[in-house]
């Protein structure tokens, strides 16, 4: 299927739903990985439409796997400690301390109330982490980085018991994972959406963040890219920030098997039923 026209805005799920069928037959038996993050998620409202697009989905027959971020809560919950963060490479150095009260915020209250919220629109939202079941197996990414991680290894089965249940659970994922030595390691939740969503064999990540998708230079949105024109952006220095580990997710994900993924901003109203359900789609797609 080809890219789309320009994206639009205006959706609403009754305009969305009267385009779906053709594309609810696509994905219907198939895995979407979806990473829930940036100030999208500190909004009651916007996280309740969240999980009301999750249960839809399931209900349609597809799977829906959510790893979440919380990198504004973490933030704010170190403030409120008096702790500094210092970020190289748009990923946050994670000392003993600060990787302690990303667990405590991000595999807390993120995953439990997110799961809560997924209960609440009629789903079945069950909240893990990471270290749970040996889901993610971590080491460090970097020494200058501290106990921020990376996957080392991935055993999905617990997941896949998860999600083949009758009438089938929703996992809500916390990026925390364990490491060799019973540690902790704060993992980018973009980068353990990529590394799941490969293991998984998904047919589609998606990353919700709160911004609209790529930019060039000029500050227009990039609807298309292929995994070289991703690779180009960053090493011309166009990509920035939190955006460099979104793309490098992308391009690893899509060598490991992943369709495509896309960028979207999760702020907007249904977008990832957009994306998915309609021609015009949401955000930039990577394949």
């Amino acid at each position: 299927m080809q890219r789309r026209r320009k994206n639009e805005t205006g959706w609403d799920s009754a305009r969305i739903l009267s385009e779906a069928l053709p594309f609810i037959q696509r994905y219907a038996g198939q895995t979407v990985v979806v990473k829930f993050g940036g100030h999208a998620m500190g909004s009651a409202e916007l996280t309740q439409q969240f999980a009301n697009d999750m249960v839809l989905l399931r209900q349609f027959g597809i799977r829906p796997v959510i790893v979440h971020g919380g990198g504004p809560q973490i933030g704010k919950m170190l403030t409120r400690l008096g702790i500094e963060s210092e970020f190289v490479d748009g990923l946050r150095v994670s000392d003993l301390e600060t990787v302690e009260i990303a667990e405590m915020v991000l595999s807390g209250g993120i995953n439990k109330g997110l799961a809560q919220a997924i209960n609440a629109a009629g789903g079945r939202g069950v909240g893990i982490s990471g270290k749970d079941a040996g889901l993610i197996s971590a080491k460090k990414l970097r020494e200058d980085l501290g106990f921020a991680g990376e996957p080392e290894s991935v055993d999905v089965s617990v997941i896949d018991a998860l999600s083949s249940a009758d009438p089938g659970f929703i996992p809500v994922i916390s990026p925390i994972s364990g490491g060799p030595d019973n540690e902790s390691f704060n993992v980018n939740a973009d980068t353990a959406a990529g590394t799941l969503a490969g293991a998984l064999g998904a047919s589609r990540l998606m990353l919700l963040t709160d911004i609209e998708g790529v930019m060039d230079k000029d500050g227009n949105l990039l609807t298309d890219l292929s995994i070289d024109d991703a690779r180009a952006l960053i090493s011309d220095g166009t990509a920035k920030g939190g955006m460099i580990p979104k793309l490098e997710t992308a391009i690893a994900a899509i060598e490991a098997g992943v369709e495509a993924v896309v960028i979207l901003d999760g702020r907007r109203a249904h977008g990832l039923l957009v994306e998915l359900f309609t021609d015009q789609g949401a955000g930039t797609l990577i394949r």
